[in-house]
């Protein structure tokens, strides 16, 4: 590492940590600019902006790694890309090349290298985009200015003493519309998600589960994450719909059930009243990778899968092959892992 740091890598948490730099670039007048990076972490905006008043703002989150010969890569930032610029569609803000975005990225961790925990450590540089609408704005219509910025903190390992199972509830409440922005990684979305966890957790839940919005007779998404079940015929269940969230994570899970465990895999509806098909369950997202369901509370009764205590042993070589690839102790398929010169 370039510089010292003083961080206990090992007690790490998720919260917000202030580093050296960060990117920051402006669309104005049909295009946007160079970019560059600098060491305020204050962004000066308008009033009226966009992004304050109707949502006009949509985020990505990805991490950077550090392998145990000491580089630095990122994992499937292209794809990361590719959804922000789905959410930008969505909100009719200016797209993001590709090659800009993965290099803003990199720029970032460059800059904070000395941020990056070190292997071994379980953490992680956790990388957040955002895109936002800004300029002096009062009718509800689009920007006629953006910010693109990117800043990155150390994270810990999310599981701090391995992978727990822990319990969900379903809940009453919708997190998107049916023809909405559930599919986009967008503001709104999780700000429609604050009273059903607050709900939950007051009920000793670690989150709920939201059903889809038009019937609520299929499961969509875990708190802020995908859903996934294991089958006793060695099948990986994943739910479809346009009001989901395409994680890449869950992308990458199923690409490695069927490619390295020899898997079924299914994109489908999973209709909350057969959770019984399930042995093993869990979430998936960027922050923990997987989190192992334990039991789902629906109608009154908890549905337990493998164990409220034990991790299931397909969820555990999952979890196992994608940290592998990550970190970079497991070969990565073509086109997955993008390295950091430092």
């Amino acid at each position: 590492m370039s510089k010292n740091v003083n961080i206990d890598w090992k007690n790490l948490g998720f919260s917000y940590i202030k580093t050296d730099y960060r990117y920051i670039s402006y669309w104005k007048d049909g295009n946007w600019d160079d970019g560059s990076l600098t060491d305020d972490n204050k962004l000066n905006i308008s009033v009226a902006s966009t992004a304050l008043h109707y949502g006009q703002q949509c985020f990505e989150g990805l991490k950077a790694y550090r392998t145990k010969s000491g580089k630095i890569q990122l994992f499937r930032a292209n794809e990361n890309a590719k959804r922000l610029n789905s959410s930008l569609r969505r909100l009719l803000m200016p797209e993001i090349p590709v090659d800009k975005f993965i290099d803003a990225c990199k720029d970032v961790v460059k800059a904070n290298e000395h941020f990056v925990p070190p292997y071994g450590s379980g953490g992680t540089l956790y990388i957040r985009p955002l895109v936002i609408g800004i300029g002096d704005n009062i009718g509800v219509k689009p920007a006629s200015e953006y910010i693109f910025t990117v800043f990155c903190m150390p994270v810990g390992a999310y599981f701090k003493d391995g992978m727990t199972p822990c319990n969900f509830t379903i809940t009453d409440y919708d997190r998107a519309a049916p023809l909405g922005t559930g599919a986009y990684k967008v503001g709104g979305n999780y700000a429609a998600s604050l009273v059903p966890h607050k709900l939950a957790a007051e009920r000793g839940f670690t989150d709920c589960i939201y059903l889809d919005p038009s019937t609520h007779k299929y499961i969509e998404e875990v708190g802020a994450a995908n859903f996934f079940g294991i089958t006793k015929n060695n099948e990986f269940i994943t739910p479809k719909s346009a009001s989901i969230l395409p994680s890449i994570t869950k992308y990458s899970l199923m690409y490695i059930a069927e490619k390295y465990l020899g898997m079924t895999v299914y994109e489908k509806q999973v209709p909350v009243d057969n959770l019984d098909q399930f042995v093993e369950a869990g979430a998936c997202g960027t922050a923990a990778v997987i989190t192992p369901i334990g039991g789902i509370e629906y109608n009154g009764n908890l549905h337990v899968f493998y164990s409220e205590t034990e991790v299931g042993p397909v969820t555990k070589e999952l979890y196992r092959i994608l940290c592998g690839i990550q970190f970079g102790d497991i070969e990565a398929p073509d086109g997955w892992i993008f390295e950091v010169n430092i």
